[in-house]
């Protein structure tokens, strides 16, 4: 069996150096340099809407374009961002168990991905409804990019809400001519991670417009926990068949903890002893990752009327399926004194059994999202000083989501009360019984946008660098947002499930204005500024001032400073209470539940607080609720960056990029790990939120509430260096790209945590890209890199140690390669390896899983071929 638990090797990036060294050696004997055809046509970039034909702007923007792209191997655009440098912390992707099961986004500077704002051709993507606070990557077809544009600036004086730790602008095809077929398969090492990739693409263009007609298909399997971390690793959820004993005048108010239920063998699948519990293996059921296929229908077109006039239209339709497995409800049963079920009779308590409804089968769930996108519009040239463009644009994204394997909690309870359902025996039990308990839920909703703009670009006066231009615009943007519970759920009747009804409307306008004062032409500034009216809280105003200076013809130096917002989201406002249980440490709690003050972390002060530490090394899991606010307000963000463009020979580029970023007000859900803080320390508890201990100490029940809260600050750096040249041995590409962050620190109330090491997060991400080509053959060679990250301080997880303060986990480093042979017919083979070292993530748990998933996967070495041909 291949080990999952590689140690990090200081020899894991020498890949990077020789890479480097290879480039300058052969640049350096080349016989001439390639001479890259760069085009002075004015042409919109992302971050701006003026258009300019400088080569290095005022803000720094990274291109993916459509050769990375299919030298990645990756069949979706979550795939491509999920590699990205800026992507500092990972990016969230498709799981089992999450209300966003099938949903993957992407989260620029580690700030959250509802502070990266996800354009499409320039206009908003829609939210995923089953988040409410960001786009779903899985809806938009790779098939369809021609190429990505990441603009890591604040950009809310341009874009508004969300444009906080920067824009991803992902540009579709429009020019293409002929038709295209392409089909793919990709194989991983670890079972039921295969990918699949089809498209059909069909486009035909003149001098006075064109038309483009694509569809497309990806999938990705479901992968299960126990093939990925090793059958040998088993979870222990308490919520297995153990029990507590209660008072039968104030159940959940006082009583003991008896561990085990007496009489059980705790031997049925999936069951096992672990000291004095009885707990449940869900690792042996489970699947953490989520299968997603996407199907995917696109076309647009342009026509130019006459030199004046253009109009243009695109339409979209997505349908992404998922499935994914969960272990069996977990829940807890009140049974009285003297029931059939009662583990201690005769002695005038009840008791509540910490149960595993392993009878009832897993938790499946089923999830199909859908999006419609439709977008029309015309461009009026009206003199060569002044140009129009307008619009309508409306999305519908919906989705449904069905359950199976639920439990009726009140039912379950009076079949434990008369003895109709055995705790004794669960495998036992009559299926009927367990039937007439079990539930189906269902989910469904929408994130509906209607919107109206238009901008205009006027050609001002000429100053000493060139011509003065700005660009205003204005739009009105109306959403509808629903996502709502069926009403067993709702009423918190369901146990294994989270999360209850949202749903709201607001209107947005908007207007904004760009000013470009080209004082000399080595030196120029732009001014922005943008309005947002929001019905449903308010308003904010966004400016924003940058910089570009060219001391020397192959140096630009550039800086900006600006702020930025994001509204609350419509379930932030009104989504209705809510239940989950939550991992939860807490000393009183371990020592009630019978651990000794030692195991607890000790208490020489009897305050009710670990001794050397906040938490204690056990975790355990606590009914917890948590519900939105009607009274949010935006937060806001304050933005700087620096930095410089060199092209330091005509082969050789390099940029350099320093931010720094600090959000008031967060908006942001109080932690329940805060809350039982306060509360050990006699701090009152925010507005909204609440916690209840039993009469022996332990947590019964906590509230809490999203909140305009804390503070956030973080800084880094960001390099790119390029090297591109030809020689008699064929055009060579190398692309290295760096991303650390100096600083990450959130303010919490009174707590300032670093963030780098409170939850083990890497503060260095790179990669480098290599291509080779030469007549019809091409090679490539991708490294990724993910900085190692060590834990200074203890933060348990249940079933997977984190190993407390000093924790370390290595660097990661993946290799992929691939070959193409561009074929005589006009058709090309691909034949590539992702991970080619088949590299596993270490087991440090993260986030309730096994490994952090927003950084790692564990597919293993995946094989893929992928065939095109074109007629």
């Amino acid at each position: 069996m291949k080990s999952h638990h590689p140690r990090a090797s200081k020899w894991a990036a020498l890949p990077l150096g020789i890479a480097c060294a290879l480039s300058a050696a052969v640049a350096s004997a080349q016989e001439a340099a390639l001479d890259d055809a760069r085009t002075l046509d004015r042409v919109n970039v992302t971050g701006s809407r003026l258009k300019r034909a400088d080569l290095e702007g005022a803000i720094p923007v990274t291109v993916i374009d459509r050769a990375v792209i299919d030298a990645s191997g990756d069949v979706s655009v979550a795939d491509v961002l999920r590699d990205a440098t800026f992507a500092s912390f990972g990016n969230f992707r498709p799981r089992s168990g999450s209300s966003a099961q099938s949903v993957a986004d992407v989260d620029l500077r580690g700030i959250g991905s509802d502070r990266t704002l996800v354009l499409v051709d320039g206009r908003r993507a829609p939210y995923a409804p089953s988040t409410g606070t960001s786009a779903d990557l899985n809806t938009i077809p790779l098939a369809a990019v021609e190429r990505i544009e990441i603009l890591s600036d604040g950009a809310s004086a341009l874009y508004g809400s969300d444009a906080i730790g920067g824009v991803v602008n992902i540009i579709l095809r429009k020019d293409f001519d002929g038709v295209e077929v392409r089909l793919g398969k990709g194989v991983t090492a670890v079972r039921g991670g295969d990918t699949e990739e089809a498209s059909l693409l069909f486009g035909t263009s003149n001098d006075r417009g064109s038309l483009l007609f694509g569809a497309s298909h990806n999938s990705r399997g479901m992968v299960f926990t126990r093939d990925q971390i090793g059958g040998d690793v088993r979870g222990a959820s308490p919520y297995g068949n153990n029990y507590y004993l209660e008072s039968p005048d104030e159940p959940g108010e006082t009583g003991e903890y008896g561990g085990a239920l007496p009489g059980y063998a705790c031997n049925d699948p999936g069951f096992w002893m672990n000291g004095g519990n009885c707990v449940f293996d869900y690792n042996s059921v489970q699947a953490d990752e989520a299968s997603v296929r996407n199907r995917s229908l696109f076309a647009r077109g342009d026509y130019q009327v006459n030199d004046d006039w253009t109009v243009y239209a695109a339409a979209s339709y997505s349908h992404a399926r998922s499935f994914g497995r969960y272990a069996p409800t977990p829940g807890v049963l009140y049974v009285a004194e003297g029931s059939p079920n009662d583990p201690v009779k005769g002695d005038g308590l009840g008791a509540f059994i910490q149960h595993r409804y392993a009878a009832a089968g897993n938790r499946d769930g089923f999830v199909d999202n859908t999006v419609f996108d439709a977008n029309i519009g015309a461009s009026w040239r009206a003199s060569d000083r002044f140009s129009v463009d307008f619009g309508l644009r409306h999305s519908a994204a919906g989705f449904n989501e069905i359950g199976r394997g639920y439990i009726v909690t009140t039912l379950a309870e009076a079949a434990a009360a008369d003895g109709s359902y055995n705790l004794y025996d669960p495998f036992g039990n009559p299926e009927e019984v367990v039937k007439g308990f079990t539930a189906t839920t269902n989910r469904d909703g929408n994130f509906d946008v209607s919107e109206a703009y238009a901008s205009a670009t006027l050609d001002l006066f000429q100053m000493g660098g060139g011509t003065s231009a700005l660009a205003f615009g204005a739009e009105y943007r109306k959403e509808d947002y629903a996502d709502i519970y069926d009403s067993l759920s709702e009423a918190g009747a369901i146990a294994g499930s989270a999360g209850n009804s949202a749903a709201g409307s607001r209107d947005i306008q908007a207007a904004y204005a760009e000013w470009l004062f080209p004082v000399a032409p080595e030196f120029d500034f732009t001014l922005a500024a943008r309005y947002d009216r929001y019905s449903d809280y308010g308003s904010d105003v966004s400016p924003k001032v940058s910089l570009r200076w060219q001391p020397l013809a192959n140096l630009t130096l550039r800086a900006s400073a600006g702020e930025g917002f994001r509204a609350p989201a419509l379930n932030y406002i009104h989504a209705k209470r809510s239940f989950s249980a939550e991992q939860i440490a807490d000393y009183r709690t371990c020592v009630a539940m019978g651990y000794s003050p030692a195991d607890c972390g000790g208490d020489a002060n009897n305050d009710g607080i670990a001794d050397g530490a906040e938490k204690t090394s056990v975790s355990y899991q606590v009914d917890s609720w948590s519900s939105g606010n009607l009274d949010l307000e935006s937060e806001h963000s304050r933005q700087f960056s620096a930095g410089l463009a060199w092209d330091m020979t005509d082969w050789l580029n390099l940029t350099l990029d320093y931010y720094r970023i600090q959000i008031d007000d967060r908006i942001r859900l109080i932690e329940y790990e805060e809350l039982v803080s306060f509360d050990n320390n006699g701090l009152p508890l925010p507005t909204g939120t609440s916690l209840k201990r039993r009469a022996n100490g332990s947590i019964a029940e906590i509230v809490t509430a999203y909140a305009n809260e804390g503070r956030l600050d973080t800084r880094g750096l960001d390099m790119n260096l390029r090297a591109r040249f030809a020689t008699g041995l064929g055009r060579f590409d190398h692309w290295l790209q760096v991303a650390k962050v100096l600083e990450y620190d959130l303010t919490d109330g009174e707590t300032v945590k670093d963030r780098l090491g409170w939850v083990t997060l890497p503060d260095l991400r790179a990669s480098l890209r290599n291509s080779w080509s030469r007549e019809g053959l091409s090679l490539s060679w991708n490294i990724n890199l993910i900085g190692s990250q060590e834990n200074p301080q203890s933060r348990p997880l249940y079933g997977f140690i984190a190993g407390g303060e000093g924790t370390r986990i290595g660097s990661y480093v993946t290799h992929d390669l691939a070959a193409t042979w561009n074929a005589p017919w006009d058709g090309s083979v691909t034949l590539g390896v992702t991970n080619a070292g088949d590299r596993y993530p270490e087991l440090v748990g993260h986030d309730n899983r096994p490994w952090n998933f927003n950084l790692y996967d564990a597919y293993g070495r995946t094989v893929y071929v992928r065939y095109a041909q074109k007629f």
